[in-house]
């Protein structure tokens, strides 16, 4: 690629690209650089250091997530919407692994309090379990379960975890019927602690 045109964007989604690549956590500012056919100073004008790209790849894929659940349960309620997010956020993880894993790194707080990605996915999660008649702290729990579920799903399939011969796929869709059974009939706090006013975590959150 040549120098001419290089922007924060266009440089944080080649880094995007490139940790679907070689892995998230392979990704450099030499490697990256040597991808536009550049030295490391020329980036340096865009991100401040390998911190700042990695953040910036989260965010970015923070976002694609977003986008990809937003349009997947637009109409939707109840399980068709659970079904809708799951499928959206397996399909995303699957086909954008370096991504994906961004996504699951830890962030400053500083950081996620100007990512609108980060607070849309809280809400989408939040409409999704709504439906479910869900108050806190049930909500927090409940996309705590979600979102330790799908990651493990997916994290095992990608990573050839599943070897029996039957159909992961066919596995997905029947664990996504027990979740929406769950939710429909999620167990009383024995601790009788009374529901709460704050938010839940998002699928990314939680």
């Amino acid at each position: 690629m040549a120098r001419a045109g290089l922007t924060s964007e266009r440089v944080t989604r080649a880094a995007a690209e490139l940790a679907d690549a070689v892995g998230f956590e392979n990704i450099t500012v030499s490697a990256l650089a040597r991808s536009f056919g550049v030295r490391d100073a020329s980036l340096y004008s865009h991100v401040r250091n390998l911190q700042d790209l990695r953040e910036r790849i989260a965010l970015l894929a923070a976002g694609e997530l977003a986008d990809r659940i937003a349009a997947a349960v637009a109409g939707r309620s109840g399980k068709e919407a659970m079904v809708a997010f799951a499928d959206a956020y397996r399909e995303y993880a699957l086909a954008h692994p370096g991504r994906y894993a961004a996504t699951q790194v830890r962030l400053d707080p500083a950081v996620l309090a100007r990512s609108p990605a980060h607070a849309r996915n809280v809400e989408l999660t939040y409409a999704m379990l709504r439906a479910y008649r869900l108050v806190e702290p049930d909500l927090t729990d409940a996309g705590r379960l979600l979102r330790s579920t799908f990651h493990g799903y997916v994290t095992l399939e990608a990573g050839g975890g599943f070897g029996h011969s039957r159909e992961v796929r066919a596995s997905w869709e029947r664990g996504l019927d027990a979740l929406h059974l769950l939710l429909e009939n999620w167990p009383a706090d024995p601790s009788g602690r009374q529901a709460g006013a704050s938010p839940p975590g998002g699928i990314l959150e939680a």
